[in-house]
């Protein structure tokens, strides 16, 4: 009787491989090779599984994005408007709890400046993240909690700048930025949209 192979958990499982070996040493480290060896599998066998090494990467950033919604999610449902906000804000944000979260997500950067077909998944992924922002500043408007002048759009790019160079900092030079300091970012920002 022929074995039957679960391929969603031999997929997972290669993500798995690779989560860790980007943690441990960056996109580097995730060689087709080195993800082979560590899965268990003979290195020819991971296209059974995946196109390519973007695919594998991908996945990869896809837990990441996973491990962030799913705290998230914890903290924001039942919410909403300038709190939902608030609480979007400083969950999305490089803890220390989540600073594996974080290396992933910039060896997942860097791998897109080099595959349009990486690239565009993150952007529709950008533009999701962008939506829901926007509706917790809109409901903040109908609250009459956010009153600032500058336009929600404007607002928003000033979140996603702010998470992207926190999380760049976090990794790159981490005793440079602490959840204080973070803390402190967003208790500051979500003090100006409540002044006109």
């Amino acid at each position: 009787m022929p074995k039957i192979i679960d391929h969603d958990q031999r997929r997972k499982e290669i993500v798995d491989v690779t989560w860790q070996l980007i943690v441990e040493g960056g996109i580097e480290a995730a060689t087709m090779r080195e993800i082979a060896s560590r899965a268990g599998f003979a290195n020819g066998a991971l296209k059974h599984y995946f196109s390519g090494k973007d695919a594998i990467i991908e996945g990869a950033y896809e837990r990441s994005l996973n491990r962030i919604r799913d705290r998230l999610q914890k903290h924001v449902e039942g919410k909403r408007g300038i709190e939902a906000l608030e609480m979007s804000m400083r969950y999305t944000l490089p803890t220390n709890e989540d600073a594996t979260a974080a290396r992933v997500l910039l060896s997942f950067w860097e791998r897109c400046a080099f595959s349009s077909e990486i690239d565009h998944d993150y952007g529709e992924h950008l533009t999701d993240w962008k939506a829901g922002y926007l509706q917790y500043l809109r409901e903040g408007r109908e609250d009459g909690d956010v009153v600032t002048e500058t336009p929600d759009e404007q607002l928003v790019s000033e979140i996603v700048l702010m998470n992207i160079g926190a999380t760049v900092t976090r990794v790159v030079s981490p005793e440079h930025l602490n959840s204080a300091v973070l803390d402190a970012q967003v208790t500051d920002f979500v003090a100006r949209l409540r002044r006109a």
